[in-house]
Formats: C-alpha cells, structure tokens, sequence
C-alpha cells in the first residue's frame, strides 16, 4: 500500500526490548483538504533509520503494510490491534514526469510469449 502526504511528527526511536526497536510518526493525508487525515505509521528494526533523513514539513510517499493482531488478557477480554509498518519512505517527485520514485530505469523482466518456454517448468 502507498500514501502520500506531509510529515507533521516524527517520534524518538524506543526500545521496546532487548532485540525490537521502532519509530512511530505522523503524516497529514489531505484527500480532502477541507478534512485533513493525521496518519500514525511505525517503522521497525532497521527501518527506523530511514526517518533520519526526513524533516517534519517534507511531502513524503510511505509505502506500507497493514498489520493486525488478536491479543487476549489473562481475564480472557479479546481486543484487536491495527498497526501500518512502513518499509519505505520517499521524496515524491515533483518535476513534472510523473515516474514513479521507487524504481529505477530497470526494465522488467521478460515474460516468455510460447507455451513451449513456459510448458518446461519441472513442476
């Protein structure tokens, strides 16, 4: 998943164990400007370095993945936990081309077109 949008905090990087860390901060997602969003994200592990070279006010483009968790008390109450972890952050481009940040001028790779190249797969 990607959103973009403006960097309004970032948070101190927090141990929470011996061999988890991460970083939570906050973008404002203006779909609709009259109805600001303000988005909580958390970078994990070796992702909370990412946010040091980003600046509250910069426009940025998080890609994400959406977790959730079921977690039990020992009083046997349920409650459900959403978390977005973001893997990257960028700088969108704004000069007008509308390539894509993230990728390269890498071409993709060749799909084969005959039955024949894709019929010799050993399973």
């Amino acid at each position: 998943m990607e959103i973009t949008g403006k960097i309004v905090e970032i948070f101190d990087e927090q141990q929470v164990t011996n061999t988890f860390k991460k970083r939570e901060f906050v973008i404002e997602y203006a779909d609709n400007p009259q109805y600001p969003e303000f988005i909580m994200f958390q970078a994990i592990q070796d992702k909370t370095a990412m946010l040091d070279s980003i600046n509250v006010g910069d426009s940025v483009t998080v890609q994400f993945n959406l977790k959730g968790r079921k977690w039990q008390s020992p009083q046997g109450e349920v409650k459900y936990f959403n978390t977005l972890q973001a893997w990257r952050i960028g700088k969108p481009q704004t000069d007008g081309n509308n390539q894509d940040p993230f990728h390269s001028d890498v071409p993709p790779p060749e799909i084969p077109d005959a039955p024949s190249e894709i019929d010799d797969l050993p399973f």
